[in-house]
Parts: structure tokens; sequence; C-alpha cells
């Protein structure tokens, strides 16, 4: 036993001389740090061989999953339609979309009078209250699908937009874009100017929005998303299909001799119901016209 604690005690001694050493601490620093340099540079050298092979994948066209179209997708929606202009501030609705519900007061004030006759207006037009031109700018981001110069309206720039959404800017001076341009919200488009058609608005915007190729008033949506344009007409649309009433069933008992000949039409009638026929069935060539055509 004693020569067992001898072993021991000379052991410790041993390992206590050892490290009362000058150098053997400066040593195992040195080593630590020896090693945890060594981790360090061998950490970077993967990660930079993983960008260079990454860089590589891009150059030759490999597909990367770094691209994220679907967030960009995201905030085109939350885009709200703005008014067409630079500053909106300046400009005020001097002629506004024609409502069919709207009281006829407001309808009249609707129509424009062109060729002699009395058109319902199918956007608002957009002015100055000192008639001066004014830029006009994209109410949403989209792309230019049309930008050309109409003898009659002026320059006209349409813009497609999500949802089958289509923006119209007409009576325009000049046209800052040209088809296949992508635009960004409020990014400038043209100038206002004046055209043939709406003569009496002087130096306007015309501003229409359509969904589906059909007008709808832009005042409504203003400052609401495109969105809110396809869930009225959704709701719209089942209105229209919801089953109508089924009519009374036509009498079955054979009419009087009396009726037979009231309703028997001469030759001269017939003639002139076929006249009006061809009369209204005429396409012109003009801006469509306003089934409420008023007296001037």
């Amino acid at each position: 036993m004693r020569e067992e604690e001898k072993k021991r005690t000379s052991q410790n001694t041993k390992l206590n001389q050892f490290f009362r050493k000058r150098w053997v601490f400066p040593a195992i620093y040195l080593m630590s740090a020896a090693v945890i340099l060594t981790a360090v540079l061998w950490y970077q050298g993967i990660s930079n061989d993983v960008a260079e092979d990454l860089r590589q994948q891009n150059d030759q066209g490999e597909d990367v999953a770094l691209e994220q179209p679907e967030a960009v997708e995201v905030n085109a929606l939350k885009e709200n339609f703005a008014m067409p202009a630079i500053d909106p501030e300046q400009v005020q609705v001097v002629k506004k979309f024609y409502d069919a519900n709207a009281s006829t007061e407001e309808q009249e004030a609707a129509l424009v009078f062109y060729n002699n006759t009395y058109r319902m207006n199918k956007g608002i037009d957009i002015a100055r209250e000192d008639q001066k031109e004014f830029d006009v700018v994209a109410s949403l981001s989209g792309t230019v699908s049309k930008a050309e110069k109409d003898p009659i309206l002026g320059y006209v720039v349409e813009i497609e937009h999500e949802n089958d959404v289509v923006t119209v800017y007409q009576s325009l001076a000049e046209a800052s874009v040209q088809a296949g341009d992508k635009v960004e919200q409020n990014e400038l488009i043209g100038k206002a100017g004046k055209n043939l058609y709406n003569e009496e608005d002087g130096i306007h915007l015309h501003f229409e929005v359509r969904q589906s190729g059909k007008a709808v008033n832009p005042l409504t949506y203003m400052e609401k998303p495109v969105t809110s344009i396809e869930e009225a007409t959704s709701e719209q649309a089942k209105e229209e299909e919801a089953p109508a009433e089924e009519a009374p069933a036509e009498d079955s008992e054979t009419p009087k001799e009396g009726v037979e000949k009231s309703d028997e039409k001469s030759p001269e009638t017939d003639k002139d119901a076929q006249k009006g026929e061809t009369e209204g069935s005429e396409d012109s060539t003009q801006p469509e016209a306003s089934t409420n055509t008023t007296n001037s």
C-alpha cells in the first residue's frame, strides 16, 4: 500500500512540475489557436467552393432556386387603382361615367355630343381647372398593349393588367410609351391634350377601366385593388343567371275570328316594319351612340 501511494505521489509531483514550466501554457494556447484557425480556413474554403459552383451553374443557365416570382405577383395584386395624373390634387373629374342607374340629370351630364349625336361616356374625363396640360401616369402597373395616334380621339394608350383588366388613356397630346413596354404604377405615359370627339372639355384626359372588354365606372374602384372588379362582376353575373319567374302559359283556345282579323298586317305595315329594322341594324363607324338621346 505504501508503495502504491508513493507511486501516485510521484506521478502527481511530476505532473505539477510539468505544468510549472513556463513554455507549457503558451504552447497549449498556440496549439489551440492553430486548431481553431485551421477549422475557420477549412470552413471558408468550403463556402467559397459552394459559391463558385452556384455562380458557374447560373452562368451556364442551369436552374438555381434563387428567384421568387410569386412574391412579385403578390405585390402587384396589392396595388390599388390610382388617379392617372402626376398630381391628383390639381385635377378634377369634369365628366363622369354614364350610369344606367343614375338620375336623369346625371345621365344627361355624362353624355358626349359628337357628330350631332349624344353618346354615353364610357369612362371619366379629367382636367385642370385652369385648362393647362398635365402629366398622365399609369393607374396600375402593367404592359402597354396599344400606343398610337387616333385622328378623332388623339393619342391612345392601353395597358393590360391582372384579371383581364385594361386601363385606357385617350385624348393625349403625346405618348411617351410604346406597345410592349412594361410600366410601373404612377410612371409617366404621356400628356393630356385635346381631341375632336369631346371638344367641349378642352384639354383633358379620358380614362377608362375595362374588365373582359366591358367598361366599368373608374370612380367605383378608385383606391381599390384589381380583384374588387372581379368580385363585383362575379356577383353581377350570378344575379343575371338567376332563374326568372315562369311566364303564364298561353291560352290554348283557338282565337276568335275577330281577333284574327285584328292581328292581320297590311302590306304597307310590313314595308314600314322592314324599313325600320334595316335602319336600326346599320353599324356606325363613329363611337357608340347613346340610346337615351336628348334634345339639343
